[in-house]
């Protein structure tokens, strides 16, 4: 069945659905916070508006909550763990509980579900599924003030304050509010990493291959499986047809042409990225030149009308069911991988409801408002502090391929990925903020106001739950001073996020006394607990470490134990020309764990 009538037909029938609170009447209601969209954002906004003691409605327009954290994403995109706080933190802890550990980052989809319902249900959240709002007038406003939101069903919900916690901004784009989409180019905010990008290494072709005869940035995160007692077998899906994979069944020829010369084993990982999640399933994300990303299919989604958008959401479960079963039977494929890839199926006991098939699609981007501050390259790579943070981001600017090309010597290249690393940054209050001319009373905790190249670092999941848990408490400031969400106190903002233990800015690397070591030299302390990733009696040596600083090797002078148990500190020496008061970013690789461990550290011009 179609989504979009799918969601229609379940609209009655999910209004009462047990995995939230329902209260009052079914056709909607006025309540201080409506938070539109049931996305993990979503989800947080709510919890923390009630937790603040607002009347609080989520209301969602299909029928489940979590969006890509609950359908698929369970590897988690983090950077730097340290800088995960809040109520995004406590998510991540209640999973944990789950599995019997403090944290948990690798999660299967069900165990999100639960915990994001629990959350809900806790706060009193009143949750209304299969409520979607209607195409056109949905967003009724007085003014700059939205006054009210109304559903295809009939249903119409009044607030005081709105948040579009979607991935496709609906909500925001209605009110009126400025926005855009896709790619900026380079002069616009002054990015390099801005517009057409150059020739790219990752998730591209590393064969030569022709494009003839051959046939966007978004798929789907499949749960996969080996255990022969949970496997369902990878469907072949309705219309499909082997001949659209044929520049994938040409890279495969050449590729196992290469393997065979060098003598290496074919493996699943040569065309997704199946990272192990808890009970013998994966996440399987895209990897490689030719995966699981629909290439050029998703142009048409951010502005797309409700059914546009559904013909390319089936358009990319077809693509992705056609490349999973094209890869399992196809007598094209290389007989390794063709051996390797019949011990995959879907997991029986993940999305139940939806013939094991995710339910969220992966919309990696879509729309962008244009607010009160736009982030860019700028803000994750230099002017990193802000005088409004709520929180803060640290992982790569990631963003997959845009289109496939035929470059100068007529072969097949990807265009558009980028994968450059941040240094951790400060997320401000603004970025979801509309201009005061466009809406007083909405925020934006999902399509934020960022540019293409910062919006491909903040967009993950935990930095959405951050900016939501910040929506919901502003939401609360702005109510109870009866003022624009615009003129919401940050400082005020920025205390109690604290308190609630959100991460605000991390403790850097630290000059020592440098007359304890060389007189003419300055000596830096890189602390690191190994504890969060290693046995808590877990030893250290400097033979254990490597040291990078600005990517160039750098000796360690001694790493020493602290009175702290899983305390480190590790000694290096700043050269002169990092004595200038800049930032500089150290970065720790531990040989036995396969982590790495990133610290900014800057020393004025006198050295101290």
């Amino acid at each position: 069945m179609h989504r979009a009538m799918l969601i229609a037909a379940l609209t009655l029938l999910t209004t009462f659905r047990a995995s939230g609170v329902q209260r009052g009447d079914p056709r909607g209601g006025t309540f201080d916070v409506v938070v539109y969209g049931g996305t993990a954002a979503g989800v947080i906004t709510a919890v923390a508006a009630a937790r603040e003691g607002l009347e609080a409605a989520l209301v969602e327009p299909d029928t489940y909550l979590g969006g890509m954290v609950s359908g698929g994403l369970g590897w988690t995109d983090y950077g730097r763990r340290e800088v995960i706080g809040g109520y995004s933190l406590e998510f991540f802890e209640r999973v944990g509980k789950k599995y019997g550990r403090p944290v948990e980052w690798h999660f299967e989809p069900h165990v999100a579900e639960e915990v994001f319902r629990e959350m809900m249900q806790e706060a009193g959240v009143a949750v209304y599924y299969g409520h979607r709002l209607r195409e056109r007038n949905g967003v009724s406003k007085r003014g700059t003030r939205i006054t009210a939101i109304a559903m295809e069903n009939g249903a119409k919900f009044a607030a005081r304050v709105f948040a579009d916690a979607t991935y496709e901004g609906d909500l925001m784009a209605q009110a009126g509010v400025s926005y855009t989409w896709g790619r900026e180019g380079t002069g616009e905010y002054a990015e390099s990493l801005a517009g057409v990008r150059d020739r790219t290494p990752k998730h591209q072709f590393t064969v030569q291959i022709s494009p003839y005869d051959a046939a966007g940035k978004l798929h789907f995160r499949v749960c996969m499986t080996k255990a022969p007692e949970n496997r369902v077998l990878f469907p072949q899906p309705a219309g499909y047809d082997a001949g659209r994979f044929a520049l994938l069944a040409r890279m495969l020829q050449e590729m196992d042409k290469v393997k065979r010369g060098a003598n290496q084993r074919w493996t699943a990982a040569d065309v997704m990225k199946p990272d192990p999640l808890p009970n013998g399933k994966t996440d399987t994300n895209n990897n490689g030149a030719f995966s699981t990303d629909y290439i050029g299919g998703s142009y048409d989604y951010p502005n797309g009308s409700y059914a546009t958008r559904g013909r390319i959401w089936d358009a990319h479960k077809a693509y992705v069911q056609g490349f999973l079963y094209f890869i399992q039977n196809d007598p094209q494929v290389p007989r390794e991988l063709h051996d390797e890839m019949a011990q995959w199926g879907l997991c029986r006991d993940e999305f139940t409801d939806t013939g094991n098939w995710p339910r969220q699609l992966y919309v990696r981007e879509a729309r962008r408002m244009i607010g009160m501050y736009v982030m860019s390259q700028k803000d994750i790579q230099s002017e990193l502090t802000k005088r409004d943070a709520i929180g803060m981001g640290s992982y790569n600017s990631d963003s997959h391929n845009v289109q496939r090309i035929v470059n100068a010597e007529g072969f097949v290249e990807n265009e558009g990925d980028m994968q450059v690393p941040v240094t951790p940054y400060q997320i401000p209050y603004r970025v979801m903020l509309p201009k005061r001319a466009d809406a007083i009373n909405l925020l934006v905790p999902v399509c934020f106001s960022a540019t293409h190249v910062a919006y491909s670092t903040l967009r993950m999941e935990p930095q959405y739950m951050i900016i939501g848990h910040a929506a919901g408490v502003a939401a609360n400031l702005a109510i109870k001073a009866d003022v624009a969400v615009q003129d919401v106190a940050s400082r005020e903002l920025t205390t109690l996020l604290k308190i609630q233990r959100a991460v605000l800015e991390l403790p850097a690397a630290t000059p020592v006394d440098r007359a304890a070591f060389k007189s003419d030299a300055t000596m830096v302390r890189f602390s690191l607990m190994l504890t969060r990733f290693a046995h808590p009696r877990a030893s250290l040596a400097a033979r254990d470490v490597s040291l990078t600083v600005d990517g160039k090797p750098r000796p360690i002078v001694s790493v020493q134990q602290t009175a702290q148990p899983g305390l480190f500190e590790l000694l290096f020496e700043a050269l002169a020309g990092e004595r200038d008061g800049k930032a500089h970013v150290a970065e720790v690789k531990l040989k036995h764990w396969r982590r790495s461990v990133r610290r900014i550290f800057v020393i004025d011009g006198s050295g101290g």
